[in-house]
């Protein structure tokens, strides 16, 4: 009598790919932006953000107008300053670059790769040609006009967490919105989407 193997649906499932998210700022200007991306990058789970140049490091010295990072992300993710961006992209890492570059991919287009170090330039400035040259992408926002670094930044992020969530959702992956909302949330917001006696929302 011959045996049969059954195979679980677990075994079958492709193991779960590991993200990575890297931020690069290329000799960033003042500190209300750094702190702005800093939030940001605590906001969409940023695993480290570089920088180089100095401008940041004097300006960060003196008298801030405000507190850009209100979450004090800087304490949990790395802000590091490099020589070289290129010398801290990570192996086995994507190098996207996002700037008003001729001949770039809009972001409503572009597919994020699972690790990926994102490189933006300065607040007066571009990416250098040896880092777009290096990239294996290379990005810009469709908008009329430039954002400044750290809008640009928070829209990158928020197109990469919108995509994945589609994804999941076509997977059908769970998802409790409403315990996400109630864990993000400010402590003052207790607002809520009127319901229907039926509980669909007006």
């Amino acid at each position: 009598m011959s045996s049969s193997t059954t195979t679980s649906v677990d075994a079958m499932a492709k193991p779960e790919v590991q993200q990575a998210v890297y931020i690069g700022l290329v000799n960033p200007k003042t500190p209300t932006n750094v702190g702005g991306i800093m939030r940001a990058s605590g906001c969409y789970g940023v695993d480290a953000v570089f920088y180089t140049g100095k401008r940041y490091e004097y300006a960060a010295r003196g008298p801030q107008q405000y507190n850009a990072d209100t979450q004090s992300a800087a304490e949990r993710i790395p802000l590091t300053g490099v020589a070289s961006l290129l010398d801290a992209l990570p192996s086995d890492t994507k190098l996207v670059c996002v700037d008003l570059v001729l001949g770039a991919t809009p972001l409503p287009e572009f597919v994020h790769p699972e690790k990926a170090f994102y490189v933006f330039g300065p607040e007066d400035g571009t990416i250098g040609q040896e880092i777009i040259d290096r990239a294996d992408a290379v990005v810009y926002v469709p908008t009329v006009g430039c954002m400044n670094l750290a809008a640009s930044v928070n829209v990158l992020l928020y197109d990469r967490l919108a995509k994945a969530h589609r994804e999941q959702v076509s997977a059908q992956t769970e998802f409790d919105g409403d315990a996400l909302i109630r864990q993000s949330r400010d402590n003052n917001n207790r607002t809520r989407v009127k319901t229907t006696k039926q509980g669909s929302s007006l």
